[in-house]
């Protein structure tokens, strides 16, 4: 007698490739509130969420648009831009008596430097407790936009038509050092 291979199908989620379910028992383990970073190509998004039976609760969120009320007028999908969301929402976590949490970047590839790190950066930077390696954040330059100026300069001199087509947003939006923007919206978070 041949004996029947027993195939188990997997919850919809992990065949969907959408939850790591061994990650989120250690997360849940942990009895912290998880910091949620996502990222797409324009925004990032970054929440504090609790878990709870019911099902996951979400107490605190900060999106990358919302710079735009600070007066950051350049990309919201970079490193910059990362940093700064993360900083206003370790802001909020202040005001909402949140000291500690963990990291959960789902299902993201795990780079050094990487806007995920920056944004992780930012919480950190505005106080908040969380447990993670100081090498995995972007340097100092990359942060604060140095880079992106610094290529904007290099690019302007070079190939002033390749310059206004990359940075045809910056042009438009009259921004002329992306240092000093970050500058400005960073004190004006800091004093929320």
């Amino acid at each position: 007698m041949v004996k029947a291979k027993i195939h188990t199908v997997q919850f919809r989620r992990k065949r969907e490739r959408r939850t790591n379910y061994k990650k989120r028992i250690s997360f849940l383990t942990s009895g912290k509130p998880r910091i949620v970073i996502r990222k797409s190509l324009c925004n990032i998004n970054i929440q504090i969420v609790e878990y709870k039976p019911e099902g996951d609760s979400v107490v605190l969120s900060a999106n990358s648009k919302e710079l735009v009320k600070l007066g950051y007028s350049l990309n919201r999908g970079n490193i910059p831009s990362a940093y700064l969301t993360g900083l206003l929402l370790g802001q909020k976590a202040k005001k909402k008596a949140v000291k500690e949490a963990i990291v959960d970047t789902g299902l993201n590839t795990h780079v050094k430097g990487s806007r995920i790190y920056a944004a992780l950066k930012g919480v950190v930077d505005s106080g908040l407790k969380v447990p993670c390696s100081e090498e995995v954040f972007p340097p100092e330059e990359r942060i604060n936009g140095s880079h992106i100026s610094n290529y904007a300069e290099k690019l302007k001199k070079e190939n002033k038509e390749m310059y206004e087509k990359q940075f045809s947003s910056y042009i438009k939006n009259k921004v002329e050092d992306v240092k000093k923007q970050f500058n400005d919206v960073k004190d004006k978070i800091m004093k929320v």
